[in-house]
């Protein structure tokens, strides 16, 4: 059975009658789901023509724009991989991921190509050309691998995650139709570029296979930038983080960008925890449900998310089909965690594992207790491009993937998220997460957002990082109102020792908070 996803979607569109409507809205106006494919085939004949055969890589660093689309699609269409990288990405990055995926050609904008001597380069303008040979869809296998994305690199150098041609239909039906039950009528807008899951996801694979449209815009995000696209194509899903949800609401002119979402019906949020203070501020300004969810590049894009007919603020949602989660204690030997931290001596399921809605194996829900994250389901990676060991590590022999999240689940299937394992500190001799400390700063008015971190040098001391909100109380008067909340609401070893405010929190490409640079920083 052919199961290329490139020759899915084209025949989708067709058969379906999309062709002539709107697949992406740009700042020239809009491509259709006809055009798009009909550009998928043309770059698939200058690829061909420059060698790329099946089973090749291909680094694409390009913008959200047309020309990425049909880079990837072209490439699909040969049975060749896409190796996803961000063009804003410096050019020790680049290097790496070109030394990591060894492809045989890249398509970036001319100015870059510099960084990538030893690999023949295509812009995307070049693909715009008519080649002499259009060669038809490569028939491919629907576990044949399509993709390669990178995750963030925070605990350690980043890993090359491989996703086949069937995933991307996998994760658009359990957040898509799962979650946000899109239509055709849906405009759908991410502030994640598309190179990254989150957007590759909401921007590319989510309106080619329900026939809606999506904003392509290729320039790095704004307050100001991004409610002129809303003004321009009126979205009605929005799909991006919390720093970017807090930077909207905290605009210093408020009613334009406010005016600019109207049309929104949902707004979804997925990469770092959403504390509900804020939640209920993006609420209360876009005039929508904000739903808070958890994926991974691992597992392609959300497993677990609020959905428009069941949500619960403060969790993170439930689990959609088709995933399973698993939630365990992890008894360690040599530190905490797996691989870097020390091998896993025992493991402990804290109940059964669940299933989203419609799982064969039906909803089961486990205790109380807290534990360590695990989940599987068709669209959880192959496994890290050339690096078998470290797959290990997080992907075991019947499929679970071990996420790194500290999580329960509530009697009702809700997962509630108590932080990454890796960013537990110790103080007092108590192991415990961060956002603790930080969901009770968070509730303070005058918080737009703040990170937790352990004071350098291990001194068993915690410091809080902290974005006011416009019009907030002068900042040692703030600084004083934040702690003597958190002695309030906290014990005296969660109390951080220092607060520093500061205009926005440093973030890794993928837009997660960077604790170890804020660790530095005190």
């Amino acid at each position: 059975m052919d199961g290329n996803v490139a020759t899915a979607l084209a025949l989708r569109a067709e058969t379906y009658g999309w062709c002539d409507r709107p697949l992406f809205r740009t700042g020239d106006g809009t491509v259709t789901h006809g055009q798009a494919h009909a550009a998928a085939a043309r770059a698939s004949g200058v690829l061909h023509a420059a060698g790329v055969r099946p089973g090749h890589r291909v680094l694409i660093a390009l913008p959200d724009s047309p020309g990425y689309v049909a880079a990837l699609l072209g490439v699909l269409r040969l049975g060749a991989v896409a190796v996803l990288a961000g063009p804003e990405q410096s050019e020790r990055q680049h290097a790496y991921v070109v030394s990591d995926a060894e492809p045989s050609a890249v398509v970036c904008a001319a100015g870059l190509g510099a960084r990538f001597p030893s690999v023949h380069v295509l812009t995307p303008e070049d693909l715009t050309d008519e080649p002499a040979f259009v060669p038809d869809p490569v028939p491919v296998a629907p576990g044949a691998a399509a993709y390669v994305q990178y995750t963030s690199g925070t605990t350690g150098a980043p890993k090359g995650a491989v996703h086949r041609h069937a995933d991307p239909e996998v994760y658009f039906r359990a957040m898509g139709l799962g979650a946000l039950g899109v239509t055709a009528d849906d405009v759908i807008f991410s502030l994640a570029k598309a190179c990254y899951p989150y957007g590759l996801g909401a921007t590319v694979f989510f309106p080619m296979f329900c026939g809606a449209s999506s904003v392509l815009w290729p320039d790095q995000p704004s307050v100001e930038g991004a409610a002129e696209q809303a003004r321009l194509h009126r979205p009605t899903l929005l799909f991006t983080v919390p720093t970017w949800y807090a930077r909207l609401v905290n605009a210093s002119d408020p009613e334009p960008v406010r005016a600019a979402f109207r049309a929104l019906r949902a707004a979804a949020s997925a990469g770092e925890p959403l504390l509900p203070a804020l939640a209920d501020r993006i609420e209360d300004f876009l005039g929508c449900p904000v739903l808070d969810g958890l994926g991974s590049t691992e597992v392609g894009h959300t497993f677990v998310s609020n959905t428009v007919t069941r949500r619960r603020r403060g969790s993170l949602g439930v689990v959609l089909d088709p995933y399973e989660i698993d939630v365990r204690v992890e008894r360690t030997v040599g530190g905490p965690g797996t691989g870097r931290g020390g091998p896993v001596g025992r493991i402990e399921s804290v109940g059964e594992p669940v299933g989203g809605a419609g799982n064969r194996r039906g909803r089961r829900i486990p205790s109380v207790g807290a534990g360590t994250l695990y989940v599987r389901g068709p669209s959880v990676m192959a496994g890290y491009l050339g690096k078998p060991e470290r797959t290990a590590e997080v992907l075991d022999g019947d499929g679970w993937l071990r996420t790194g999240d500290l999580v329960h689940v509530d009697p009702d299937g809700f997962v509630h998220h108590h932080g990454r394992v890796l960013d537990q500190v110790t103080v007092s001799g108590d192991r415990f997460s961060p956002l603790e400390v930080e969901r009770v700063l968070g509730q303070h008015s005058g918080v737009v957002e703040v990170a937790v971190v352990g004071a350098a040098g291990g001194t068993g001391a915690l410091q809080a990082f902290v974005v006011p909100a416009e019009g907030a109380a002068p900042p040692d008067d703030l600084a004083d109102e934040l702690l003597a909340l958190a002695r309030r609401r906290l014990p005296a070893h969660k109390v951080p020792r220092s607060v520093t405010f500061m205009s926005e929190l440093p973030r890794t490409a993928a837009g997660k908070i960077s604790r170890a640079a804020l660790a530095r920083r005190g």
